[in-house]
């Protein structure tokens, strides 16, 4: 006479899907996958490939999991992007005011901003994909709001510096379209390649036509 056993399998979706075979060796679990775990697969997806790369299937293969893991964290594909993005949003601000610094004079502030942001670093990776996807529903008000901020970051500087309001924002526009048209030409090799000497000359000149030599100046 047999007798059927029901197992008490996990209510939540797994990463591993075998079950244990009597006899053989323990098996080393890969742990299951965090929602922060596929935001960053996201992310180096879309700095590879664009936001058109990003879907469900592509990535669980990528993480050598299988789509069940996806769906425990997110309700879609578009959640899971919007999650991403907004995690990109932080995380490069959080950046950018670290290497920069809050406390140091005007000119200074300015400087690091141009040589950090002349790197190319996968966050400008990714930016450079969201500019191209900004009619998505979901990239366009991130990308709204991203530009918003530096913006006002820029216009602070400026405005630390002695320049009236409005001035100093018409300079932070100027900084920040000269900092896109430059990483969008770095990121396609359309650069010519420089010494450090002459970068160093290159970010001295852009400081000393952005930061007036008085306070106040407005030329």
């Amino acid at each position: 006479m047999s007798v059927s056993v029901r197992q008490n399998l996990p209510s939540k979706p797994s990463d591993v899907t075998a079950l244990p075979v009597p006899g053989a060796a323990p098996r080393v679990e890969r742990p299951r996958l965090s929602a922060d775990d596929w935001e960053r697969a996201a992310l180096e997806l879309i700095a590879l490939e664009g936001v058109a790369a990003i879907a469900v299937e592509p990535l669980a293969k990528r993480l050598n999991v299988t789509k069940g893991s996806f769906y425990w964290h997110f309700t879609s594909r578009d959640a899971l992007l919007e999650s991403a993005i907004k995690r990109w949003e932080a995380d490069d601000r959080g950046d950018v005011l670290e290497r920069v610094g809050a406390g140091v004079e005007p000119r200074e502030r300015l400087s690091r901003l141009i040589r950090l942001t002349s790197r190319t670093l996968q966050t400008h990776q990714i930016m450079a994909a969201l500019l191209k996807s900004v009619d998505h529903p979901v990239v366009g008000p991130v990308m709204e709001r991203v530009t918003a901020q530096r913006l006002h970051f820029l216009a602070e500087i400026f405005e630390a510096a002695g320049l009236e309001k409005a001035e100093a924002q018409h300079r932070a526009r100027l900084a920040y379209t000269a900092y896109v048209g430059f990483m969008q030409l770095a990121l396609a090799k359309q650069l010519p390649r420089i010494s450090r000497g002459e970068f160093d000359m290159y970010v001295e000149h852009i400081v000393k036509l952005l930061v007036p030599d008085a306070a106040g100046a407005s030329s």
